[in-house]
């Protein structure tokens, strides 16, 4: 059992906000809409579709927060390698924030290292990657941040990347998931 603190709970009781419910591989029962948002979402993760994605994402903070976007500052959860995180949010967020005037964090968040992706440590006992994250602190001081992150499971990477922001004097103000993992019984 996972164990968090209060702050983690604050995160999870600002907006999140999922485009898709995303149906892990483990359900069988799949029907074609899931198996279209699954390609959709591992298109993305895999660097392809970002133009596509950026524009969902785009028109959402348009939705939500109107001219205001400009005073937003747009940031993505790393993902598990500097290499990874260049392939899938690079292009997306830069196209994102070209649509949508939010500002760009892509370049005040850089990725040392890498570590195992989630779906990837369940059946590994010993984790020996390591993934060091860099922020300039500076750069989120102060700033409304909007936090994006491909998939949404429990919400402990968000939660955990949000109170660091927050820790350099952001202000999270939620985030946004491409997709949100079903957990069926």
């Amino acid at each position: 059992m996972r164990t968090y603190s209060k702050d983690f709970e604050k995160q999870w009781n600002k907006l999140m906000y999922n485009f898709f419910d995303y149906l892990p591989t483990k359900y069988k029962q799949a029907s074609k809409k899931d198996w279209e948002i699954r390609r959709l979402i591992w298109d993305f993760k895999d660097g392809k579709r970002s133009l596509s994605v950026a524009k969902l994402v785009a028109e959402k903070i348009i939705q939500f927060y109107g001219t205001d976007a400009k005073n937003i500052v747009f940031a993505c959860i790393p993902a598990s390698s500097e290499q990874r995180n260049f392939t899938r949010y690079k292009v997306f967020a830069d196209e994102v924030c070209r649509l949508s005037g939010a500002v760009n964090a892509f370049d005040h968040i850089h990725v040392h290292g890498s570590r195992l992706a989630i779906h990837e440590t369940k059946c590994s006992k010993n984790l020996e990657n390591v993934q060091t994250i860099d922020f300039d602190k500076e750069f989120f001081n102060g700033k409304k941040i909007l936090v994006f992150d491909d998939i949404l499971t429990q919400g402990y990477s968000y939660a955990r990347f949000s109170c660091a922001l927050e820790r350099f004097g952001a202000s999270v103000i939620g985030g946004f998931f491409l997709g949100k993992t079903l957990l069926l019984n």
